[in-house]
């Protein structure tokens, strides 16, 4: 079983995220934290509160970082709407957040289990996980690896170069490839393909009940702005890829790289920079010995969209009673 923290902005595919996480007894969800990103923390956090309410999910939520840790703060709302969650109709939250700052739920929770066995899923812009390893360095070594949602190794979706979650704390993401944990990105190269085509939107309408309507909301409201603002065919379920590997490694493929990220071009914050070791890539940036390669990162390459599909209707099924 996979032990994660997932630490999301909540937003519509970091809602599903949270469903696939709940939904799937491979998934030992310790806790929810929350960040600015899709909208801001208050809202994100709502969000993330009123999920767990409406569908029953037991675990901590903590309230991580309101801003970027230098950047200013960028909102997606035309993306995600007034609330951050527009489209689907969900009830206020009937429980309290933890009193702890997501910073520190992070390392108190990561501290507290054995080496190794915690894995870190951001979703959202990573400045709660990059504060969390700068306030607390022990906990690099010990968790188990960062399966992080953000970047590409084409190009951007907020700008030419840039993807959203990094753009919107650069600096955040730079300290996050840089600690020396293992990371997995799961860039828009991989996240494009995780389409709600037609037929995954008839299979979760097959199932029937409020989350499956919840789902079939989310779906709908998100096509009017990916499609108008994106030119994406259909709905991309970004961030429940990442969970979705947890559960079956199988679902993706990745290739070693280094990555880095660009946190002062001009026309280029936010990029991340990938460089491939089966393409043969340079084996430093030049400059001083720090900068040269270690390939120890990973990059989401190409998905199972059939096994990805499997994995959104089991955890729906289960959380609706129709599978034990």
């Amino acid at each position: 079983m996979e032990k994660i923290i997932l630490d999301c902005d909540p937003g519509h595919d970091d809602a599903i995220a949270i469903l696939l996480a709940a939904g799937n007894p491979n998934i030992d969800l310790l806790g929810i934290t929350t960040v600015s990103g899709n909208h801001n923390v208050e809202n994100t956090t709502r969000n993330a509160l009123s999920v767990c309410t409406a569908y029953g999910i037991k675990v901590p939520v903590a309230k991580g970082s309101p801003v970027p840790i230098i950047s200013d703060q960028v909102l997606a709302i035309e993306i995600h709407g007034d609330t951050g969650l527009d489209g689907p109709v969900l009830p206020p939250a009937s429980f309290e957040l933890d009193k702890r700052h997501g910073v520190d739920f992070i390392i108190d929770t990561v501290m507290a289990h054995e080496p190794k066995t915690v894995t870190l899923v951001p979703v959202g812009p990573y400045t709660n996980i990059a504060l969390a390893a700068r306030k607390e360095p022990r906990i690099v070594e010990r968790v188990k690896k960062v399966v992080a949602m953000g970047g590409s190794y084409t190009r951007g979706n907020i700008t030419p170069a840039a993807e959203y979650n990094i753009y919107g704390d650069p600096e955040a993401a730079d300290v996050v490839f840089r600690a020396g944990w293992d990371v997995t990105m799961v860039g828009l190269d991989l996240t494009h393909q995780a389409l709600a085509t037609p037929e995954l939107q008839d299979r979760v309408r097959a199932v029937g009940g409020p989350i499956s309507q919840f789902i079939l909301d989310i779906w709908k409201f998100i096509a009017t702005t990916h499609g108008g603002l994106l030119q994406i065919e259909h709905p991309a379920v970004h961030d429940a890829c990442c969970v979705a590997a947890l559960i079956d490694p199988s679902v993706f493929t990745t290739e070693k790289a280094d990555i880095r990220v660009e946190t002062a071009g001009r026309w280029t914050k936010g990029m991340t920079v990938c460089n491939f070791e089966k393409m043969g890539g340079m084996r430093h940036f030049g400059g001083t010995a720090s900068e040269q390669m270690s390939f120890r990162h990973s990059v989401a390459m190409q998905l199972d969209h059939a096994k990805f599909c499997d994995l959104i209707v089991d955890a729906l099924e289960r959380l609706t009673g129709r599978k034990g």
